[in-house]
């Protein structure tokens, strides 16, 4: 969504009923600006300096300017409740109620009257064109619930920032319905090689591209392959890589990580991890392999002094993440609308989810799933001994040979 600071195309009078243009060329009269919204908190209590509704959700949209992708996901759900709101209900954003969102809820799953807001074919039309339309159909159960969370994101935002005086959405966000978000918060292999597919069409042209898409490449790698939570990530140095002879005089090389509790356990680095370990260093111009005890973070900063690394904050992997997840969203999208609920869930997808994904990837492969649960962490595990028991090389064994990323470019 671009700041909608240009003239518009639209009259200032007799919005309801008019067919709808991108947000970025809408000028609203001021009954519908928001200035004077039911809903507007007092103006001492505003802590950001929009006076009105599209000055307040462009303000909460840069919030993720360092994501593309998340601006054009949040974007498109804010464009479209604004654009009904005006058009449908002759209200302005600051004025919606609970009930107004109900309705809201309902439309989104049925955007009605078809001619003035789904597009008319498959084709995807450029914003200009006049028979540009917010919606290529009607959103899956899934999608609906997508966009309300980000609309509830919203809203919460702009009442905690003293823009509005309360989120209407807060009630609807306690009338859960049973999910199976227990069963499905992981990845199928199908979707996974989205994934993979939209980090290797990432952008390299320059240096800081470069540096950002190896950074997306290694952190998968590591979630994937390691299973670690993205806490274990951020807080892991690469000096926690070492390798070891096994009793047939086998190199292995194992992660050593802290998790909850302060627990510490090892994991099997597999070679393939261990070749992704060099692949990104040689990204950096470092060694190959990482010094004992060395102190540099799992995951490098794109800029920075070499040697000065802070580590990556949980917020930051958060927002890596659902950027890769919305670049592989966004080319499930480009496949049609019926491709909609796989990138809906897609976009939902976070850290853990990868966490989750390893898991029931290794299971599938037959990984033995006392291994499977010793390299995620569920049970202690001591690390004081220098000895490696037959037990543990038979889990790196098993997880080297059955639990893999393959990876397709090897540069």
């Amino acid at each position: 969504m671009e700041s909608p600071t240009h003239p518009p195309s639209l009259p200032t009078s007799g919005l309801l009923g008019a067919l709808p243009i991108p947000l970025e060329r809408l000028r609203l009269p001021p009954a519908l600006s928001g200035r004077d919204g039911s809903n507007r908190a007092p103006a001492t209590a505003t802590r950001i300096a929009a006076t009105d509704d599209l000055a307040a959700v462009t303000a909460w949209i840069a919030r993720y300017v360092d994501s593309p992708a998340t601006v054009t996901a949040y974007g498109r759900e804010v464009e479209r409740l604004i654009l009904w709101a005006v058009l449908q209900l002759g209200k302005p954003l600051s004025s919606l109620t609970h009930e107004d969102l109900l309705i809201y809820e309902r439309f989104l799953a049925d955007p009605q009257p078809a001619a003035r807001w789904v597009l008319a074919g498959s084709k995807k039309l450029a914003r200009s064109h006049p028979d540009w339309r917010p919606f290529a159909g009607p959103l899956s159960p899934a999608s609906v619930r997508h966009a309300l969370v980000i609309l509830n994101a919203l809203f919460a935002w702009l009442t905690e920032a003293g823009y509005l005086a309360g989120n209407p959405l807060a009630l609807a966000r306690r009338r859960r319905a049973p999910t199976q978000a227990r069963i499905t918060r992981y990845l199928s292999h199908d979707l996974w090689e989205t994934v993979k597919e939209a980090v290797a069409a990432m952008p390299a042209e320059t240096n800081r591209e470069r540096l950002h898409a190896a950074r997306c490449r290694w952190a998968l790698t590591v979630l994937y392959l390691g299973g670690l939570r993205a806490s274990e990530l951020t807080a892991t140095p690469m000096g926690a890589f070492f390798c070891r002879r096994d009793a047939q005089g086998t190199e292995r090389w194992w992660l050593e990580v802290t998790g909850k509790g302060n627990k510490t356990r090892l994991v099997p680095a597999t070679d393939e991890l261990i070749a992704e370990l060099a692949r990104y260093r040689r990204a950096h111009a470092l060694p190959p392999t990482p010094q004992f005890g060395e102190a540099r973070p799992l995951v490098l900063p794109v800029i920075g002094k070499a040697g000065s690394e802070k580590p990556l904050s949980r917020g930051a992997l958060h927002l890596i993440l659902k950027e890769v997840f919305g670049l592989a969203a966004a080319r499930l999208r480009a496949r049609g609308p019926e491709w909609e609920a796989q990138a809906a869930v897609l976009a939902s997808a976070s850290a853990h989810w990868l966490r989750h994904t390893a898991g029931s990837h290794m299971t599938d492969q037959q990984v033995d799933l006392r291994f499977v649960r010793d390299n995620f962490g569920h049970t202690s595990l001591s690390t004081t001994s220098g000895y490696l028991h037959s037990e543990e090389d038979a889990r790196h064994q098993a997880t080297q040979e059955r639990h893999r990323i393959g990876w397709t470019s090897k540069t």
